[in-house]
């Protein structure tokens, strides 16, 4: 990070000297951390859209040009040639592993995936019915009542015990939330198993016959995870650096992130996605639906993007999972899918979609795509969570081991009443 020339800025009868910061990709940033000293004002900037709340070395995202970088390395290499896990060991360390460390840090994970034998009591006190993700959110945070010996922030080696666990763990409890709202018993992982075979059997396995994991699915289901890996500063990140920045214990602030990625906005959008091909139904409805998007009668899902104003990198791997997958599971003539490529060309070609740049986001193929591979609505954002939980851990322990990190404390535009006196119950008419 380097500083230009400052810039000059007047409030009231001050000109102010601010600094500008350079990143080494993306835009200046204007430094302003003294204008309130300086100047007694604050600005205002709801949702953050122009703040930077963090300095981070982690991913880098060009929403004009469509690119998404971690740590450098474009996201359609990694999803084409590298593994889940060693994208996970690229966004923890910042380098690619050689052979000695992929195969150590391989071997920590996959023997790290058990829960303990009381955890699985937790999954009883839910109704059958509770939403998977609400389960999530709280077996995660239970994590911290059973694993005392890594909750110590400020310890290097604590950090990172509790890295492994989170990423380690989290394929297990998502699969025991899946089985727990199917009425299935739980499923074991073994160790010889990858990380996302091993997530595929604990989900689909059941005692009364063997299972064996087609490797189509496998291959998409470990994309799938190194699509969602990490994304910069978005809303569930930001609320886990938020709730890390107190002090508060890994497991819980990733169980904040769960649950702030939850939101239909958020974490929610792919399922929005299907169903909005599911209310559509067949290619011939499209241009009546089409023309309801025109008129503000529907809504576009899977299309457009709070960063992106070009094509999303990740949806054009998210398309091509989608054909693999669709092809294992001899779903070709998926109808949903059928829906989706006429949608996609269509709108691709309308100088309405032109103009506004809406073009599909990885979330307009990811639904279609955990549909084929058995997985329930209900169960997106969990694969989300699971997938984004090495994202979290990498932003939480970069914000860690900043010297210049401060408790997160955002300043608000007050528009209430001013100060009045308190007039007792008796004399209120």
């Amino acid at each position: 990070m380097t500083q230009t020339p400052p810039a000059k800025v007047t409030v009231g009868d001050k000109v102010i000297d601010l600094p500008i910061l350079k990143g080494t990709l993306g835009p200046d940033v204007i430094d302003i951390r003294k204008l309130y000293a300086q100047s007694d004002a604050f600005t205002y900037d709801p949702g953050f859209t122009s703040t930077a709340s963090c300095e981070s070395k982690i991913t880098f995202i060009d929403g004009d040009q469509g690119v998404l970088l971690h740590r450098g390395y474009p996201i359609d290499q990694l999803a084409s040639q590298s593994s889940f896990l060693e994208t996970c060991y690229l966004l923890l360390h910042g380098e690619l592993p050689t052979a000695a460390e992929y195969e150590t840090f391989e071997n920590t994970i996959t023997r790290h995936t058990m829960l303990h034998a009381q955890f699985d009591r937790f999954f009883d006190g839910f109704r059958r019915d509770a939403h998977p993700m609400a389960v999530m959110t709280g077996a995660v945070g239970a994590l911290s009542a059973f694993y005392h010996d890594s909750l110590d922030i400020h310890d290097a080696q604590q950090r990172e015990i509790s890295a492994h666990r989170l990423i380690a763990k989290m394929p297990t409890i998502a699969a025991r939330a899946f089985k727990y709202s199917v009425g299935q018993p739980f499923v074991h992982p073994k160790n010889n198993l990858s990380y996302a075979e091993n997530f595929l059997r604990m989900c689909f396995a059941v005692p009364a016959e063997d299972y064996v994991v087609d490797p189509a699915l496998v291959r998409a289901m470990d994309r799938i995870f190194i699509l969602h890996a990490d994304h910069e500063q978005n809303a569930s990140t930001s609320t886990v650096r938020l709730a890390g920045s107190s002090g508060a214990n890994p497991f819980a602030c990733i169980a904040a992130g769960i649950a702030c990625l939850w939101g239909p906005s958020h974490g929610g959008a792919n399922e929005e996605a299907l169903n909005m091909l599911r209310e559509i139904g067949t290619p011939e409805k499209i241009p009546e639906f089409i023309a309801g998007v025109k008129d503000r009668r529907y809504k576009l899902m899977g299309f457009g993007h709070r960063v992106y104003k070009n094509y999303d990198p990740r949806a054009k791997v998210m398309q091509t999972s989608a054909y693999e997958v669709l092809a294992a599971t001899g779903r070709e003539n998926d109808p949903l899918f059928q829906v989706a490529k006429e949608l996609e060309a269509v709108a691709l070609k309308d100088e309405f979609f032109i103009e506004r740049k809406l073009f599909p986001n990885v979330d307009f193929y990811s639904g279609i795509t955990l549909s084929a591979m058995g997985f329930p609505t209900t169960m997106f954002t969990v694969l989300f969570a699971l997938a984004r939980t090495v994202g979290w851990i990498a932003q939480w322990k970069e914000m860690i081991e900043d010297p210049g990190q401060k408790i997160g404390r955002p300043r608000q535009l007050y528009t209430g009443a001013t100060q009045r006196d308190f007039v007792p119950l008796s004399q209120r008419g």
